[in-house]
């Protein structure tokens, strides 16, 4: 998972060395969420017929050639389908890692293996620019020696794969074609206050893992890049411990507690956007990245627990391809909205909708909870 935020801190030098615009980072920063998306739907049940190992020996095959494609710097082609191959990765990597890890652990060790799966993907995902930002301004090649890095990560991680036991008898038949994305009436008043917040909370992930770094230069006047890297890390850190501290709150409270808490990190980075305060920006990263934790674990948990269980794969794909949508789409409005008015008000403009969207959100939470209709819970 580190391999797909490495870029992070990086976009600032392939954008001089190549000359594109602040447009061109985010698009293809959103043709990695596209790879995500596509193998979500035709590959989220893969293992299920062929076994974990497998589709987690091809996850890390596809992140190799990702780091490949890097390392050739052919230009705007390679990173394109260096994205799209990363992307394909985590798809296969998402649900098949954390499954793997929780089918591998002692029944009465189940609970903590799923913590671990969550510590170990998001802290990859937070880990990945703060190496990336570290080696490229204090290392030599700084847009080749991480990518050496990461592969030797990746032989490492296939080592590991070899040696564990397969936890699935292989022999199933999975036909690959896309999986419907139905969300049964009953538990729509569930579905769609849990997808605002996750919309939200991942809008937010999309701006700090692809133009913050540029905010960081050009607004806020920070040219070390492993600055940049640590400030996108703190996010994933913070979501991280957002995820953890969800059962202390129960569910339902979280859900609220994690928009709200996500609106005021958005605050402070428009303030910080407003008045050019880098402490401002450090803040609201992690407020905002813990107001997204918390609301995330909770929005999947709610989902999960109210869907009928014969479709609850089928809801949680669906819940995971509006995730990472938000994580893509917006931010490309946020590039094109920055060729015309500059980046500084793309930045006030965006940080506001997701404001408002999580406000709103936890508003409407607090006048009817999630899965009231159904359930009278509150």
């Amino acid at each position: 998972m580190s391999g797909t935020t490495l870029l992070a801190p990086l976009y600032g030098l392939y954008q001089k060395q190549l000359g594109f615009s602040d447009l061109m980072i985010t698009v293809i920063f959103a043709v990695y969420a596209a790879g995500v998306i596509a193998a979500l739907l035709l590959f989220g049940r893969l293992s299920d017929g062929l076994g974990r190992r497998p589709v987690l020996l091809a996850g890390l095959v596809l992140a190799a050639l990702s780091a490949v494609c890097f390392l050739l710097e052919g230009g705007l082609p390679a990173l394109f389908t260096g994205r799209v191959l990363s992307g394909l990765s985590a798809g296969l990597f998402t649900g098949t890692a954390t499954v793997a890890v929780v089918e591998l652990a002692p029944e009465p060790r189940r609970n903590a293996a799923m913590l671990l799966a969550t510590v170990a993907n998001m802290g990859g995902l937070g880990s990945g620019p703060l190496l990336a930002g570290i080696l490229a301004q204090y290392a030599p090649q700084p847009l080749r020696l991480v990518f050496f890095f990461n592969l030797a990560l990746v032989a490492v991680a296939a080592v590991g794969v070899l040696l564990i036991p397969e936890t699935v008898r292989a022999g199933q038949t999975v036909p690959l074609r896309p999986r419907r994305l139905r969300v049964p009436p009953a538990i729509r008043s569930t579905f769609v206050p849990a997808a605002a917040a996750g919309f939200a909370g991942f809008a937010m992930l999309g701006l700090f893992t692809s133009v913050a770094p540029s905010f960081l230069h050009q607004v806020e006047g920070v040219d070390n890049l492993a600055a940049s890297g640590a400030v996108v890390c703190a996010v994933f850190a913070a979501s991280t411990a957002g995820q953890l501290l969800m059962p202390a709150f129960g569910v339902h409270r979280a859900l609220i507690w994690g928009c709200a808490v996500l609106a005021a990190g958005m605050a402070a980075i428009i303030a910080s956007l407003a008045t050019s305060v880098l402490a401002l920006l450090v803040l609201g990263a992690v407020v905002s990245g813990a107001g997204q934790g918390l609301s995330f674990r909770a929005g999947v948990t709610v989902v999960g627990e109210q869907s009928p269980p014969d479709q609850r794969a089928e809801v949680t794909s669906a819940l995971f391809v509006v995730l990472y949508v938000a994580i893509s789409i917006p931010v490309v409005g946020v590039g094109a909205l920055a060729v015309v008015a500059g980046l500084r008000s793309a930045g006030l403009v965006f940080s506001a909708c997701v404001a408002l969207l999580a406000g709103a959100t936890a508003l409407r939470l607090l006048l009817r909870p999630a899965g009231e209709a159904e359930t009278g819970a509150g």
